[in-house]
């Protein structure tokens, strides 16, 4: 049986890289290439692949966006994140989504290819290292949809007032979501909580 592969990339050198790897295996065959979420929704709806690769982060539509989309659609849909992420949030977000497994993209080419046959099989596919990261990332407390907002505006040096006036809230209210913010994370400052944001991946500096 051959294994058709939908592969969506915004670079397409990784892309055609990638697809090259993969039409020279026996079994396998790209049928479809995206060079964003979006098309990576539209690319899967025509062609139904076995097999969806998704880069992490992708313009218009992110590839955790991507799978969401995909999974309303298609909730049997075996999807494998490939990324150069390797944060704790990134992980996280990748598999709740609904990624049947999390590669990087300078995992060795027959791992690539052993990882693309077991989630073909049905089954997940997570390493020791980052099956250990996700581990920690599950006992961590969730931040907020507001708390990741102020977090943001935060990880852009906005102060207090400027975030009182960028979110319609008062500035005893942001005062109130920063101290949830420092206790969850477990730092004392905003500067500590910054960057212990960006090194979970948790925000992005633009």
């Amino acid at each position: 049986m051959t294994i058709r592969i939908l592969l969506a990339d915004d670079h397409p050198i990784v892309r055609q890289g990638l697809a090259g790897i993969l039409n020279n295996q026996s079994d396998m065959t790209v049928v479809a290439e995206a060079d964003d979420g979006r098309a990576a929704i539209e690319q899967f709806r025509n062609c139904q692949p076995d097999i969806a690769i998704l880069d992490l982060r992708m313009p218009d539509v992110g590839g955790v966006e991507a799978i969401a989309g995909i999974r309303a659609e298609f909730p049997d849909a075996r999807i494998i994140m490939f990324t150069i992420y390797d944060t704790d949030e990134d992980i996280y977000r990748g598999l709740r989504a609904g990624a049947k497994s999390y590669l990087l993209k300078d995992t060795p080419c027959r791992e690539i290819l052993e990882v693309i046959r077991t989630v073909h099989a049905g089954k997940r596919y997570i390493s020791h290292e980052l099956g250990a990261k996700l581990a920690t990332r599950i006992d961590l407390p969730e931040l907020t949809t507001r708390e990741l907002e102020v977090l943001r505006l935060l990880s852009r040096g906005k102060s207090n007032p400027d975030i009182s006036a960028l979110l319609s809230i008062t500035e005893g209210t942001v005062k109130f979501h920063v101290n949830n913010i420092l206790s969850k994370l477990g730092v004392s400052d905003r500067t500590q909580a910054v960057l212990k944001a960006l090194k979970r991946g948790l925000v992005q500096l633009d």
